[in-house]
Order: structure tokens, then sequence, then C-alpha cells
């Protein structure tokens, strides 16, 4: 039996069955009851001042934000681990990247002082937090209490 996603309708809170499969050949789902495109990135989403209370505070699902810059070594670092995040828990959680040098009042917003920075995210509100370069297996016992 193929590995499945449950992916919430934005629209009409049906709850879909989506195969994992079809999220990595970039087959975008739709709702099954309303035929509403349904929220289901495999890569990191572009966050920016104007678009986060969209994509995460009204999100459907849970959302991990990576608040990092261009010039931080351990954010560069620990990239390609919020990218393989994004691809295996697709359709359970929404993973965000936020540039603090161009989104400085999201920055100052959740008083993050220090990066690279996780914010967690469930029904919008933040639910944990990750400073510093952490090991993969760390963040995913994380994500994994939120789903």
């Amino acid at each position: 039996m193929p590995e499945t996603a449950l992916i919430k309708c934005p629209r009409c809170g049906a709850t879909n069955r989506v195969p994992i499969e079809k999220l990595h050949e970039h087959l975008l789902p739709v709702c099954g009851r309303c035929k509403t495109s349904l929220p289901a990135s495999i890569e990191p989403i572009h966050l920016t001042d104007s678009n986060f209370s969209e994509n995460v505070e009204r999100s459907s699902i849970p959302v991990l934000v990576d608040l990092w810059a261009a010039w931080c070594a351990p954010c560069r670092a620990i990239a390609p681990i919020v990218e393989q995040i994004a691809n295996e828990f697709a359709g359970r959680l929404t993973v965000g990247k936020l540039n603090i040098d161009e989104n400085p009042s999201t920055t100052a917003r959740f008083g993050v002082r220090s990066i690279p920075t996780l914010l967690l995210f469930r029904d919008g509100k933040e639910i944990d937090r990750i400073i510093g370069a952490v090991a993969k297996q760390e963040i995913v016992r994380r994500v994994q209490s939120a789903i």
C-alpha cells in the first residue's frame, strides 16, 4: 500500500488522502469534495513580511519556519536538512524560509535574536523554537510532536 499524506482542505475542511509519490512528482492535488487546490508543497515556500500571516498563521497544517540569512554559515549548513524535512513531511507539514535581512518586521515580531532559528507553528501559534544548527533527528523529533 503506498504511503499517503492526509491534507485538510482550506476551503471546506475535508480531509484528503494523497499519495506521497504524487507530491514528489509535483502533481498538485485537489480536494475530493470541493475541488479546491490543496496545500502540498515538497519544497520550502518563500516567506515574507507580507505573506507570513496567510501562509503560516492561517495554515490548516503545522508550519516549520526557517529564519536565516545569506551571510550565516550555520544557516547554510542546515538548509539541506530543512529541504529534506519539507520533502519527507509533504502534506503533513508546510516548511517555509524567511530571510531576516529582507523581512525585519516578522523577525522583530517574534523576537529573533540569533540565527538559524526554526519556529514551529500549529493553528497559527508558535508552539516550539529551535535555535542554532541542530541535528536533523532533533528537528524531526520536535516536528513529529506537532503533527
